[in-house]
């Protein structure tokens, strides 16, 4: 009996085979999407900066990171944030020219100077996708938390103040200006809790940031002023989370009107009371001495050196001695304006987040930066790369 299939037609078989295969292997080895530029502004003060910390343990480096493995992009990051920032105003310049170190407390650049700094290192402010930011605490001045004299009614207002309008105008203007970027902006932390250790050196710690706000106030005792410092601190938590809360959902409504797609989120860090300062689980950096040497120093005004446990502390101690150096024809007035600037430089990381502190802000903000990756991001052409 012949066979039905010709040669012919056994040729035509054979080619739509090999066809199908080639296309198979093509289909099978045909390269992915290269990741595409991911371009990330950090602005704000030390926490945000992170201070004490090697870079590779900052919450924007976490942060940083894992972006890069989940979200297959190749991130840029341009970081603002420095040691002291205070949120200031649109247009205004520091009263001289600053050698900038990160660890070292100014005032400027302001948060506002940030922005414009960013925008003039990136050139193109549109290419920004993401912008972490936070700030308001130096507006209201950090030591207030570890003096006893105040009260939470007092930093209660300051929270609303400093970190309500101040922070919308500010919220207002980074969503202005990186048009296609999302925004979060991170909370604070008490500093002192029922779980801060109660040892003779806090104790007498305590009693040096002591200040009266008026001759009529009489003077704690031990507990009164670790029960004062200790309402102070979660006053200013919730305080400051209610007034950033608020500010993020005011600047939100503005962008909804505009029509805009951009969204600003707030993370908030969940301290507890045995992350406080000096508490058994701290996450904040603390002193490195036996408490003979903790006492030395505080009752020889700091002649007495008093190392902290942070990562950097050898490097920041240099930069401080380069930043604060003896000028000449020094004054005794400016000589010991000049200490004093050296010791808080020197313990400048006390009370700052540890790596497991900055872990706890980089899970925060992960948190809020994964609901807006299930959303989309603005930006999703390939973009040129922020300036390093």
């Amino acid at each position: 009996m012949k066979s039905s299939s010709s040669p012919k037609f056994q040729v035509t078989i054979l080619a739509v085979v090999i066809f199908a295969v080639a296309a198979g292997i093509q289909a099978q080895t045909a390269p992915t999407a290269p990741p595409r530029d991911f371009n990330l502004v950090v602005l704000g003060d030390s926490i945000l900066w992170g201070q004490g910390l090697k870079t590779e343990h900052k919450s924007w480096f976490l942060v940083k990171n894992w972006l890069a493995e989940n979200q297959h992009v190749i991130v840029r990051e341009r970081i603002e944030a420095h040691a002291g920032a205070v949120i200031g105003s649109a247009g205004t310049a520091p009263p001289r020219s600053l050698m900038l170190y990160g660890e070292i407390n100014s005032a400027w650049p302001t948060l506002h100077d940030q922005i414009d700094d960013a925008v003039r290192a990136i050139g193109d402010p549109s290419q920004v996708d993401l912008v972490l930011v936070d700030g308001c605490i130096n507006d209201v001045n950090a030591r207030r938390f570890l003096n006893a004299g105040n009260s939470s009614q007092v930093i209660e207002a300051l929270a609303r103040e400093k970190c309500g309008a101040p922070v919308e105008d500010l919220l207002a203007r980074i969503a202005t200006t990186f048009s296609n970027a999302h925004i979060v902006l991170t909370g604070y932390y008490p500093i002192i809790s029922e779980n801060t250790s109660r040892d003779l050196f806090m104790r007498a710690l305590a009693k040096r940031f002591y200040a009266a706000l008026s001759p009529e106030q009489r003077r704690p005792s031990d507990k009164e002023m670790f029960e004062r410092l200790t309402a102070i601190s979660n006053t200013w938590y919730e305080a400051s989370n209610r007034a950033l809360t608020a500010a993020v959902a005011k600047t939100n409504e503005q962008l909804n009107a505009g029509g805009s797609r951009q969204r600003v989120s707030f993370a908030r860090i969940p301290f507890k009371p045995e992350h406080a300062f000096a508490a058994r689980e701290s996450r904040l950096w603390g002193f490195d001495a036996t408490t003979i040497r903790e006492m030395l120093a505080l009752f020889t005004f700091g002649k007495v050196s008093l190392p902290t446990n942070d990562e950097v502390s050898s490097r920041r101690w240099s930069m401080c001695q380069d930043f604060f150096r003896k000028q000449r024809d020094e004054t005794d007035a400016q000589k010991r304006t000049r200490k004093d600037n050296l010791l808080v430089c020197r313990l400048a990381s006390i009370a700052h987040p540890n790596r497991k502190g900055a872990v706890m802000y980089a899970d925060a903000i992960k948190e809020q930066v994964q609901n807006l990756v299930t959303a989309g991001w603005l930006r999703n052409a390939p973009a040129a790369a922020v300036a390093q």
